[in-house]
């Protein structure tokens, strides 16, 4: 059974987005699936790498957009994004000097709380906006 699941509760009403959340979520249940079968650590360096470079994309193309749009809060979103960006690189460089498995548990919950917060908090109030400019 996943971590999370996704559900249309969690769409912000762009296509690309969904998509790409899906697939944040699809890493955040690989996690899960290592950690259940005590894998965790053998799986957290490339999962988090992969974090990484999907993310720094992820969020490049909704800041694009948001600019594009003039979106009102591109500014505090943006800071969102670079506040996860460091702590997922404060945690890669902490699993990078040798820190143990339970750093797998740690990550796996604050990504997945972090996530849904994010997508229903602050993704959902841009979908509308950007709907209105055009933009599914």
């Amino acid at each position: 059974m996943p971590l999370m699941e996704w559900t249309p509760k969690l769409s912000v009403g762009i296509g690309q987005f969904d998509g790409e959340h899906q697939k944040l979520v699809g890493m955040v249940n690989d996690l899960f699936d290592a950690v259940q079968a005590g894998r965790g650590k053998d799986r957290l360096g490339p999962i988090l790498d992969g974090l990484i470079a999907y993310t720094k994309t992820h969020f490049a193309a909704e800041e694009r957009l948001m600019q594009q749009h003039q979106y009102p809060t591109f500014a505090a979103h943006k800071a969102e994004h670079d506040a996860l960006t460091k702590q997922v690189l404060d945690v890669q460089q902490k699993f990078n000097g040798g820190a143990t498995a339970a750093l797998s548990m740690e990550v796996m919950s604050f990504l997945k709380n972090w996530l849904v917060k994010h997508i229903l908090g602050t993704d959902k109030s841009y979908g509308p906006y950007l709907n209105q400019k055009g933009v599914k």
